[in-house]
Parts: C-alpha cells; sequence; structure tokens
C-alpha cells in the first residue's frame, strides 16, 4: 500500500523539464559542494602545479630564445666586423706584396745593371790588357826581328840590351809622333 501511495503521488507530479523539486535541488547543491571541497582539497594544488610548472617552463623557454636570438645577433655583427677585419687585412697584404715585389724587382734590376755595367768594365780592361800584351809582344817580337835583321847587315851581334833599349826608344818614339 506504501508502495501504491508513492506510485499515486508520483504519478500526480509527473516531473518535466522545468519543474523546480526542492529535494534534489538540494542534494545536487550538497553534492555539487562536497565534489568541489574534494577537487579543491587534492586536485585543484596538483592542477595549479603543473599549470604553473607549463607557465614557467614556457617563460624560460621564451628567455633563452630570446638570449639566443641576441646572442646569435651578437655573433653575427661580430662575424661580420671580423670578415670585414679580414678582407682588410687580405688586401693590405696584397698591396704589400705588391709594393715588396715592385721593390724586389727594382732591387734586382739595378744588381743586374749593376753587375752588367762590371761585367762590360772587366771585359774591357781585359780586352784593353790583351792589346796592351799584344802590342807589347808584337813590339819584342819587332825588335828581335830588327835585331836580328840588323846583325845580319852588320855581319855581327850586337849587345842585346842596349839593343833593345835603343829599338824600344825608336818605337817609343813613333808612338809619340802618332
Amino acid at each position: 500500500m506504501v508502495y501504491a501511495a508513492l506510485l499515486a503521488v508520483q504519478e500526480e507530479h509527473t516531473p518535466g523539464p522545468l519543474t523546480v523539486e526542492g529535494g534534489l535541488m538540494l542534494w545536487t547543491v550538497v553534492i555539487f559542494l562536497l565534489l568541489l571541497l574534494i577537487l579543491k582539497r587534492f586536485a585543484w594544488p596538483a592542477v595549479l602545479g603543473a599549470v604553473e610548472a607549463r607557465e614557467q617552463a614556457l617563460e624560460q623557454q621564451l628567455a633563452e630564445a630570446e638570449r639566443s636570438r641576441a646572442e646569435a645577433a651578437t655573433l653575427l655583427e661580430e662575424h661580420k666586423r671580423l670578415l670585414g677585419d679580414a678582407k682588410t687585412q687580405a688586401h693590405a697584404i696584397v698591396l704589400e706584396a705588391r709594393q715588396l715585389a715592385e721593390k724586389e724587382r727594382a732591387v734586382a734590376m739595378e744588381k743586374v745593371k749593376q753587375e752588367q755595367e762590371e761585367l762590360l768594365a772587366r771585359a774591357r780592361r781585359e780586352i784593353a790588357a790583351e792589346r796592351d800584351r799584344a802590342v807589347a809582344e808584337l813590339r819584342r817580337e819587332a825588335v828581335d826581328l830588327s835585331l836580328a835583321a840588323a846583325s845580319k847587315l852588320i855581319e855581327k851581334r850586337l849587345d842585346s840590351q842596349t839593343d833593345r833599349k835603343l829599338v824600344l826608344e825608336y818605337l817609343a818614339s813613333l808612338d809619340d809622333q802618332h
């Protein structure tokens, strides 16, 4: 019978989507608050810690990315400066090498010219010495031939020192005339 009464009460109040029942609402609020308390006490700190850790990790990654970007920009500027310095140094080295080569070429040309002049002067001295020797030899032979011819003419042998002196004086007087 109680069951029948409950069925009758239930049939009288058929719940609709817009009907408000106080007991159901009270239990819903109590269960919601109890669940909220349990979540706040146990789950909320873990979820909040994970979110904060993720936020800190993202901030650190952003800071590290900014540091890396700044470092890369600094390194790029330094690389450009070093590259410019290297180009300047290379240009200076090439210019210095050209100047040094030009100086070396000028020194070598001067040395070759000096050696050429020395060789030419030595050759002229050697030619003059050979000419003088040849002239002296010719004079000796001329003296010997003259003496031989004179002794044949005179048919006697003259003193060779005296004869030589006489002929040499004669040849010297001929050289002075020419």
